[in-house]
């Protein structure tokens, strides 16, 4: 049963995944990952700022300390001037202080510096990476266009061939039908000619037929009679009785 279950599990993934490889647009496909590639290009930009605004802060830190300390070093000597070495020696414990946090921040403005540069440097690589990306994605595309309408176009004259094929097959048929039906009605109109069939047009039957035909076989004899006479060549015509 586990068999059965894996493996219609496995037909209806297949079928699934295929469903969305006929949907999937390559051109859009390219373009998604083309946005993110952007995105994260832009965070990388938004990294950048942000390391420089801490050390900018940090370096304003560092001016007002450095101002601080020639404060306190101006204030130790007034108090010493004025024989308050307890002034002057809390001047010069703050002034301590304050240089070594000042060292403290120089540590952090240098790593900052560092960090700046190495951000900098992946910034200039992936903007390499994804004009190159952009560029690569345009070409995809177009061949891509390029083979779709080439499909299309022998899709198209595939389908043009076979209606003409349906076409020519049309033709050959009436033509077939056509030649049946002539040959139909020569033969109807011999058969009919010679009696075989009853004309159903004509009043006069097969005895009225005969009739005429001797008739007129009497009349081209006359005729013929009558030729000969007039040329000399033959008896002289019968007259014919009243």
């Amino acid at each position: 049963m586990a068999g059965l279950m894996g493996r219609a599990s496995t037909v209806v993934k297949a079928k699934f995944s295929k469903l969305l490889d006929r949907a999937e647009d390559p051109g859009e496909t390219l373009d998604y990952s083309y946005e993110k590639q952007l995105q994260l290009l832009q965070n990388v930009k938004r990294g950048i700022a942000d390391v420089v605004t801490a050390r900018k802060r940090i370096e304003l830190q560092q001016q007002q300390l450095e101002q601080s300390v020639v404060k306190l070093e101006t204030q130790a000597r007034d108090a010493l001037s004025k024989n308050r070495e307890d002034l002057a020696r809390m001047a010069l414990e703050r002034k301590a202080a304050i240089q070594q946090q000042l060292q403290g921040l120089d540590t952090q403005v240098e790593q900052l510096a560092a960090q700046q540069d190495k951000l900098i440097s992946s910034e200039k690589q992936l903007s390499a990476k994804v004009e190159a990306f952009r560029t690569q994605k345009e070409v995809i595309k177009a061949q891509y266009s390029a083979a779709e309408a080439q499909v299309r176009i022998g899709e198209s004259a595939t389908g043009i061939g076979e209606q003409m094929a349906d076409t020519g097959l049309a033709i050959e048929r009436a033509k077939n039908k056509t030649e049946q039906m002539q040959a139909r009605a020569s033969a109807i109109e011999e058969l009919t000619a010679a009696g075989a069939l009853d004309d159903f047009t004509s009043s006069s039957d097969a005895l009225d037929r005969e009739l005429s035909q001797l008739s007129a076989g009497a009349q081209v004899d006359d005729e013929l009679s009558r030729l000969k006479a007039e040329l000399g060549t033959g008896e002289k015509p019968k007259e014919i009785e009243q």
